[in-house]
């Protein structure tokens, strides 16, 4: 292996695995022998590694046969290697097994015979797999096979022309485990994915000829359901799987069967760490929402004991800041669909309406109207607009209608792209921009900058007061 071809792999490792270096030197002993490999089993040998994000493989080291025509026209070290091309390769990397003779699509879309050998590390992890591929094109089928298969897929492609327009079914044959029975439940194909179930299920090896049922023996009412299409969902050896049992029928008379099986068992367990997260979080938010509302009944008992005139005011400020957090809280457990959202709008309807029409404003008949499309934000989100939305509603009733007996607060929300715009207008008095920001506002100001990335407006128009508020509602953390 000559010294470029060696400071290939390692740059291609370093570029786009997370291997170590001790991985790495592993990877070169095992190409090193690569070409020998070759040519004395007349096929193309390949080292793939995963990628850091494990989606891909990449190829980082390949050798041709010197005893045999190449299975590929062009070089393919540095191109990516994808799943649903070469199943067996990822296979490999997520079960530390190896898998011989199966069938795969090559970089230049032509069916080889793939067999695959991981390669492990000194922690025991698979850092790469050793994939030899020959040209199975010209290779006779055993004719018995063959002609089963054919006629089944004749038929099932009768069957399933309507339900296949929007996937590829040849890459779900290739992951899935399939079978083809006859109307005596014999085994009379089954693909390398099968095989390799059965030997896992039963730790014996799957034979043509054999009764399915053998295999399976809690599945022998299902195989016998005259139905054209059958899919049930079963646990075998605490794995889940999604079977589906596909009926051959050829002159009006029963053939045979398909039967498909779909691992769903990594499905289903994220399923239930799901369940199980959704849970916890919502009872974290009741417990959050509790707290703020005993921390605002606290708040409430030291106000009717008695305050000083002067702190009365900085109290009911606390307060509702306390209550427009739990606001959000309680909009997300009022959620039927248990999703983490909060839709702004009535948000900031309830806010709005705790602090216009739940306290007497010096016998002023105050008003307060919203409108604006329906958005959902994130619950994070969602807080820091509570805060902001109290400050600016409470502002206005607070200093816009000195020396007046009536006014009116108007909130509209605009959706924009993947922005938010509130609006908070008054008809009062109007802004000074030289008067000295109120606590307040500086809060606001703190909150959309920081908080929520966004930035605000305040000025004077001819009616009264608007402050302008926009951010993102597509922002993440």
């Amino acid at each position: 292996m000559l010294k470029t071809e060696m400071n290939t792999v390692v740059t291609l490792c370093q570029l786009h695995t997370d291997l170590s270096e001790q991985d790495i030197q592993k990877i070169q002993e095992v190409v090193q022998n690569l070409q020998l490999i070759a040519d004395l089993n007349q096929a193309n040998v390949f080292v793939d590694c995963q990628t850091s994000e494990k989606k891909h493989a990449i190829v980082v080291a390949e050798a041709a046969p010197a005893t045999a025509n190449s299975v590929y026209k062009n070089p393919v070290v540095g191109k990516f290697a994808y799943e649903t091309f070469e199943p067996a390769v990822f296979y490999a990397f997520r079960t530390g097994k190896p898998l011989f003779l199966n069938h795969a699509l090559t970089q230049e879309g032509k069916k080889v015979e793939q067999s695959v050998v991981p390669i492990v590390g000194i922690h025991n992890r698979v850092i790469g797999t050793l994939i030899m591929e020959k040209d199975n094109s010209d290779k006779l089928q055993n004719q018995n096979k063959l002609k089963a298969l054919t006629e089944a897929n004749e038929t099932l492609s009768e069957l399933l022309l309507g339900m296949a327009e929007n996937r590829p079914f040849i890459p779900d044959v290739i992951e899935e485990s399939l079978f083809i029975i006859d109307e005596d439940l014999q085994i009379q194909y089954s693909n390398p994915a099968a095989m390799n179930l059965v030997l896992e299920m039963c730790s014996e090896e799957c034979k043509s000829g054999n009764l399915f049922t053998s295999y399976f023996p809690n599945l022998a009412e299902m195989c016998r359901l005259p139905d054209e299409l059958v899919v049930q969902e079963i646990i075998i050896q605490n794995k889940v799987f999604q079977m589906k049992k596909i009926a051959l029928v050829q002159h009006e008379k029963n053939s045979g069967s398909f039967i498909i099986f779909r691992d769903l068992t990594e499905l289903r367990q994220k399923e239930r760490e799901l369940t199980v997260k959704t849970v916890a979080i919502r009872e974290i938010h009741h417990r959050v929402k509790n707290n703020l509302q005993t921390v605002a009944s606290l708040l409430r008992l030291q106000m009717r004991r008695g305050v000083p005139e002067e702190s009365k005011f900085y109290f009911i400020e606390s307060l509702n800041r306390i209550l427009s957090i739990a606001s959000v809280y309680e909009i997300i457990l009022s959620n039927s669909e248990n999703q983490d959202d909060v839709e702004i709008v009535s948000l900031i309807e309830k806010i709005g309406n705790m602090l216009v029409f739940s306290e007497d404003h010096e016998g002023k008949l105050i008003s307060i109207d919203y409108s604006g499309p329906k958005i959902l934000i994130k619950s994070n989100l969602a807080v820091s607009v509570a805060l902001v939305i109290n400050e600016l509603i409470q502002n206005c009733v607070k200093h816009a209608f000195a020396e007046m007996t009536e006014g009116q607060i108007d909130v509209v929300i605009q959706e924009e792209a993947s922005a938010v715009r509130v609006l908070v207008k008054d008809n009062g008095i109007g802004y000074n921009p030289s008067m000295k920001p109120s606590l307040g506002l500086d809060i606001v100001k703190m909150m959309i900058e920081h908080d929520l990335s966004g930035h605000f407006s305040i000025e004077g128009t001819s009616e009264g007061t608007e402050v302008s508020v926009e951010f993102p509602f597509a922002w993440e953390d």
